[in-house]
């Protein structure tokens, strides 16, 4: 899952956005052309500000995936303690010297990072002592050689191993798992893409970028090329952490900076909205299906999970 002395062209750029910006709120926005106060065009400066698009009821929340991994974690340990690993942890960690690169995902996609303290502290990484998925500190000890085996289906039994074993009981009942899984963030990666050329976001970045540029930092089109700049070295030997240098973390300070002074993340916003909100009037009864076979999976959850409450 706002952006962080310009000179007089990138002032002069910030009047064309200002512009666009009105044009996206309407009569009830502020000189700024932030959108202060109009719903059209929200005030965007940190990840809580972000209001929820339409096509986010139709992918799973990070609660849901949450409590999804929960139950996953709980079969795939009734499952190991089966097999007669009596201790198996419910959340382990990879045996000792098998290479695990962590999948990093850009922190409130599309915008960027949004977080100044994080910035400033962590760049375009994270607290190496938490998880970059969740925030979780690691628990449970490590696997041992054979638990690994047995858990990804290494082994002989069972077959798909204890990772996958209970993945069928949590899609009980789903029409589609394909199209649940798939529907929702494929349209709306496709509708991105329509989102990035629309002139009114074209023009919201290019004022970030003269602003991320004035304060001294290397000048990109968007912030997903700044968050993924090859400069920043992720590694394996850091699970894909980055190299915090001073660069990085003025870098990633002057972005989210430019995004507070400038609403970038407010007026991407407002534009991925109105595109959304047609395509879900346009395909309502495929939305509606995906909807449904999503409420099969949390019912199926609940049963796992009975009153438990996953952290």
């Amino acid at each position: 899952m706002g952006l962080r002395g310009m000179t007089r062209w990138a002032v002069t750029r910030w009047a064309v956005a200002g512009l666009v910006a009105v044009g996206l709120a309407g009569c009830g926005s502020d000189a700024s052309g932030r959108g202060e106060g109009d719903p059209g065009v929200p005030s965007v400066k940190a990840d809580e500000d972000l209001p929820e698009l339409p096509l986010e009821r139709y992918e799973f929340s990070t609660r849901d995936n949450r409590r999804h991994t929960e139950a996953q974690a709980r079969m795939a340990r009734s499952c190991m303690r089966k097999l007669g690993f009596e201790d198996f942890p419910l959340h382990p960690k990879q045996p000792q010297g098998s290479v695990t690169l962590n999948a990093v995902a850009m922190s409130s996609y599309p915008y960027g990072p949004l977080d100044l303290d994080s910035a400033r502290r962590w760049g375009y990484g994270w607290d190496p002592e938490l998880s970059p998925a969740d925030g979780a500190r690691h628990e449970g000890r490590a696997m041992t050689a054979d638990e690994h085996k047995a858990m990804y289906g290494l082994s002989r039994e069972p077959a798909e191993g204890c990772a996958r074993s209970g993945t069928e009981r949590l899609t009980e009942g789903v029409r589609d798992k394909r199209r649940m899984w798939t529907y929702a963030p494929g349209r709306s990666r496709s509708l991105d893409k329509a989102v990035a050329e629309d002139k009114r976001v074209r023009e919201a970045l290019d004022t970030w970028s003269d602003c991320v540029e004035s304060k001294g930092a290397k000048r990109y089109k968007t912030p997903g090329d700044a968050f993924r700049d090859k400069a920043w070295h992720r590694g394996s030997d850091r699970g894909g952490n980055t190299g915090q240098t001073k660069k990085e973390l003025a870098t990633a300070t002057a972005d989210v900076e430019c995004k507070r002074e400038h609403n970038t993340a407010g007026v991407w916003w407002a534009v991925r909205e109105e595109k959304q909100r047609a395509d879900l009037a346009r395909h309502k009864d495929v939305y509606e299906a995906v909807r449904a076979d999503q409420d099969r999976v949390r019912a199926n959850v609940r049963r796992v999970l009975g009153g438990a409450h996953p952290r």
